[in-house]
């Protein structure tokens, strides 16, 4: 079950250290997508989601507070899908397909991450093959 569990984290891990990577090593283009959707302070709110997505990645990957991990990831993933994805504002209807998709995507890996969160939390210190117990305990 260990095993089983730590290829379940790091292949979930995997896609957010991919993107984590990709807004700071892409951020100028990456900001500029993001203030086209609004974001305030894109030059700055890019690499610091980056370096969010690449910490909650590793966090859940490696097992250092892999609950706090999975949070960090949800915390990016559930205000992304409603300002960087809003299908509801497209007129286009291939535009409003892709972000629907999109907005959907994000909302199902923020739900898998809290399941994550949850599975962690309750397993604590009976979570197999981590550096860190998980931080937060629910019974």
């Amino acid at each position: 079950m260990d095993v089983l569990v730590l290829v379940g984290r790091v292949v979930f891990a995997l896609l957010f250290l991919g993107s984590g990577y990709g807004h700071l090593a892409q951020r100028q283009m990456m900001a500029g997508y993001a203030a086209g959707k609004g974001v305030p302070a894109a030059n700055v709110m890019v690499p610091l989601t980056g370096l969010q997505l690449l910490v909650g990645a590793l966090m859940v990957a490696l097992g250092i507070w892999p609950d706090v991990g999975a949070l960090l990831l949800v915390a990016f993933l559930v205000p992304t899908a409603f300002v960087m994805h809003g299908f509801w504002a497209e007129t286009d209807p291939g535009a409003k397909a892709m972000e629907q998709t999109q907005f959907l995507k994000d909302l199902a890996l923020a739900g898998a991450a809290l399941v994550m969160f949850a599975v962690f939390a309750y397993l604590g210190d009976e979570l197999g093959l981590v550096l860190v117990d998980p931080l937060f305990t629910l019974s």
